[in-house]
């Protein structure tokens, strides 16, 4: 078995493949005059101009290697050839393992520089053998371009043969025991920011971009039963997503809130079925959107940059306003990207693409219009300024769906009921690679040169894809002139591969089917085509045969009927929102996993799910990091707005709620979800207030306080303190737990009170005491309140210490320590009573022998005979 690792370059998308051209060239006969480069022998008769002495030069790393890992094997030729004539095409390279066994690799340079490389398993312990053979190579002479000769253009170059040559065998020890590599760096817990440094490699899983369009997932990190193409699915994977309802920042986006007075009690609301205030794209922490100021007497709408984490502002400028269509609608709409691309860039080495870095930029593709092409416009996201603009789709041509990147499906309409289906890239044409350039961005302004297939399809729409599965499904509205509305639909599966039809079903309510509520809630995912019906089921059908794969019932009778226009799908798992509540259906079986209600005063709302009052669902939602994330309101609300809508936080497996806040939302929330996700952060606009509120991880500060005196041993001392949140939204205010989060932020920044008798919970903070020997004890965990924290503490010891304390983090907030100094000196001497004076003097006394006490009597009596004849003498003077 052959276990070699090698890089190649393989076609991202099997679409490609099947709807692309295929040229296979025939071997060249052996006798044929040599008109291109052949490796090998000299051929004979042939005289090289120059003939060229090698020598070839072979690593692998690392040596020794652990069993079953990986080891890097480089391999490069000097001298080089020319660039122009690219590729070395042969390198042998033997691999001999202690068992006697050899495994034989043939390989191509890379374009230009003779290098090659490989990775190989390493999966015998033992001494193995590796030796690189160049087997030779000449090079007629021409004018070569990027390998080959061609008859104009290239450098015109003389023949030359490279001779054979080769390594010596060079050992490689395999041992038991893996060699450790660079220390892998986890996922972050704690507060974190961009730029993310290279070192942290394994922390890529979560550094993804919103939305999701074009993303092609897929791999380890990829979540189970879910498809890998995530264009119409709402789910935005490769990001981390808020686990608590603490805010961030907030801003205004439009002036909400009740109108009082006159007014009486009708509140403001988003005018319109377009959503707006939150960002369009967020990407490496920077997000996007577009916003009207105010410019004298009118207004002019402005793009702009902003830190997803502050809402600091990078840059503005006035954007570019296009005329729009939806129904009977027409709109001014800004000239905005819609997706973030990742293309390869060019590199030094023609043809070593794939090691090459990306460019990001952000991407629009605008459709045709008033007989003018549409655009494929790039901008690079730091400036905002155009990178690239060149044509995109023709007339007749729609914008199309990047359903894959780099590659976008668009329906070409031929006329005359005629079709084709379109499969072109963003990217540059294949083959069509410029040196030092762009790699694999567009170079000329020419749409047809990025076009890769082209297939008759049957409808002038892509309809709803599942692009795994290869099939679509078009929809056709069934109308009664004596109804004016939908009594029927028709479903037709179509192969995107080849665009026929598999299969033609119809419902029809006058044989007893139901009818579409909504085509915006259809999604085809897991082989099936699933849509929510006007009687509140959820129907799906085999995109193999069209034949129904199940029927999910209605979630409660009667205003489980009513839907939302979107749908959510991953984790194996169909998402709906209703009039009653949440439910996720399992795509294989159809059952119900899991329901979610939002319970309601009885008289706030009309509706109910098991004679329960409930707020209505009729809104958007996105799924994240494992949650789905979605809120509370109405088709169109009436005035006054219902109260108590929120912002739910959902798990997204179990149906458990995590967290939510209050939240409303009007028109444009019953058509999308008015969020976008990254970064673990979550920007959300509230129609209640006006404001966009920005959910997730902050900063705190943790302080520490202790007597600045020294204090005696044996007494106690009272350490103070505090956690502050440092957030933009409420700056040194206090810490809380995430229990009491909601109820907080709703008191900070939503003008609702805490409740009576509420006690608004802290967070843990860990309190140690270290010695100037360096000893730590372990003072003990207090919880802090709105007021901080206090702990009283008897040292143990004569010293001076080190007080630290230290808030570990936790959903809603990074983690922070504080440090102050406690001096203990020695305790005071102890009062004696009476009893204990007598006691010590007595003690103090010494004994005596008889020897001793008369030797003191007679230096008494002569000290007093002294004093005597002192005392006469003075006298008689």
């Amino acid at each position: 078995m052959n276990i070699l690792k090698k890089k190649a370059k393989t076609a991202a998308i099997a679409l490609v493949l099947l709807m692309a051209s295929v040229t296979i060239m025939a071997n060249m006969p052996v006798n044929a005059q040599i008109d291109q480069p052949i490796a090998g022998p000299l051929p004979p008769g042939e005289t090289p101009s120059i003939t060229i002495t090698t020598d070839p030069y072979l690593s692998f790393r690392p040596n020794p290697v652990g069993l079953d890992q990986v080891f890097l094997v480089n391999m490069w030729l000097h001298p080089p050839i020319n660039v122009e004539r690219q590729f070395i095409q042969a390198y042998n390279i033997t691999i001999a393992k202690p068992d006697g066994t050899k495994d034989v690799i043939t390989m191509d340079s890379y374009c230009g520089d003779s290098t090659a490389w490989f990775e190989y398993v390493a999966d015998q312990v033992g001494t193995w053998k590796l030796k690189l053979e160049f087997l030779g190579m000449y090079f007629p002479n021409g004018s070569y371009s990027d390998g080959q000769i061609v008859t104009t253009g290239g450098s015109y170059i003389d023949s030359a043969y490279y001779k054979p040559s080769s390594t010596a065998e060079l050992e490689l020890v395999v041992q038991s025991e893996p060699v450790l590599s660079w220390p892998p760096s986890p996922l972050p817990t704690d507060y974190w920011t961009r730029p993310v440094s290279p070192e942290n490699r394994e922390w890529w899983p979560i550094l993804g971009n919103y939305p999701e369009t074009g993303v092609v997932g897929g791999g380890a990190y990829w979540p189970d039963d879910t498809n890998i193409y995530m264009s119409t699915y709402e789910f935005v994977p490769y990001v981390q997503a808020p686990n608590s309802a603490h805010i961030v920042w907030k801003r205004e986006f439009m002036i909400g809130g009740l109108v009082g007075g006159e007014a009486g009690q009708i509140s403001l609301t988003a005018a319109g079925l377009s959503g707006g205030g939150f960002p369009s794209i967020i990407y490496a922490g920077r997000c996007y959107d577009t916003y009207s100021k105010p410019t004298g007497a009118s207004s002019t709408t402005y793009w702009r940059c902003y830190d997803l984490r502050t809402g600091e502002v990078y840059w503005e400028y006035p954007a570019t306003m296009v005329t729009t269509t939806w129904w009977i609608f027409t709109f001014q709409t800004p000239l905005q990207p819609t997706f973030v691309e990742y293309a390869a860039q060019g590199a030094e080495v023609p043809g070593a693409y794939a090691r090459a870095g990306v460019t990001p930029y952000l991407v629009a593709i605008t459709s045709p219009s008033g007989g003018a092409s549409g655009r494929l416009i790039k901008w690079d996201p730091y400036t905002g300024a155009v990178a690239i603009n060149v044509t995109g789709p023709p007339p007749g041509v729609s914008a199309g769906e990047l359903y894959g990147y780099p590659y976008v499906l668009s329906v070409q309409n031929l006329g005359g009921g005629n079709y084709r289906l379109i499969n072109w890239t963003i990217e540059n044409n294949a083959g069509n690679w410029v040196f030092g350039g762009g790699g694999g961005q567009p170079t000329v302004d020419d749409f047809y040169a990025r076009v890769k297939g082209n297939i008759t399809w049957p409808f002038s729409s892509l309809g709803t894809c599942d692009f795994e599965a290869g099939v679509a499904v078009v929809t056709q509205g069934i109308s009664s002139p004596g109804t004016g509305t939908d009594i029927g639909v028709r479903l037709i599966g179509v192969s995107i591969k080849t665009g026929g039809v598999l299969w033609n079903v119809t419902t029809d309510l006058s044989t007893g089917l139901e009818t579409f509520f909504s085509g915006s809630t259809a999604t085809a995912d897991h082989g099936k085509y699933a849509v929510r019906m006007q009687n509140g089921e959820i129907w799906a059908w085999n995109l193999s045969d069209g034949h129904i794969a199940w029927k999910n019932e209605i979630s409660d009778w009667p205003w489980g009927v009513f839907g939302p226009y979107d749908v959510q799908s991953a984790y194996g798992l169909y998402y709906t929102m209703d009039y009653a509540g949440v439910r996720a259906i399992d795509w294989d079986t159809g059952d119900t996993v899991w329901t979610y209600k939002a319970p309601a005063n009885a008289y706030e709302t009309p509706y109910f799910w098991d004679d329960t009052p409930t707020h209505a669902w009729h809104s958007g939602g996105m799924v994240a990091d494992g949650k789905l994330y979605t809120f509370n309101t109405e088709h169109t609300p009436t005035q006054p707005i219902t109260r108590g809508w929120r912002l739910h936080c959902i798990n997204a497996t179990t149906g458990e709620g995590l967290w939510n806040i209050t939240l409303g939302q009007g028109v444009p929330g019953s058509r999308q979800f008015q969020g976008a996700i990254a970064d673990g952060y979550l920007a959300h606009t509230n129609e209640y207030d006006g404001y966009m509120y920005v959910f997730g991880k902050g900063k705190s500060a943790t302080t520490v306080s202790a007597p600045q005196t020294t204090i005696t041993l044996g007494g106690s001392v009272v350490l103070t303190g505090t956690v502050l949140d440092m957030s933009p939204a409420q700056p040194g205010t206090p810490c809380v737990s995430k229990e009491s989060m909601a109820t907080y932020m709703e008191y900070l920044h939503m003008q609702k009170p805490i409740p009576d008798g509420y006690v608004v919970t802290g967070v843990p903070v860990m309190l140690l005491a270290i010695g100037s020997d360096g000893n730590v004890i372990d003072i003990g965990t207090v919880k802090s309140d709105l007021g901080g924290f206090r702990c009283e503490w008897t040292p143990p010891d004569e010293d001076l210490y080190t007080i630290t304390a230290s808030f570990m983090g936790d959903d809603s907030y990074g983690s922070s320590w504080a440090a102050t100094a406690l001096s203990v000196g020695p305790a005071p001497p102890t009062p004696l009573c009476a009893e204990d004076v007598q006691a010590a003097v007595q003690a103090e006394i010494p004994a005596y022998t008889a020897i001793d006490l008369a030797i003191i009597a007679a230096v008494v009596v002569a000290i007093i005979i002294g004093i005597v004849n002192l005392w006469a003498l003075r006298k008689r003077s």
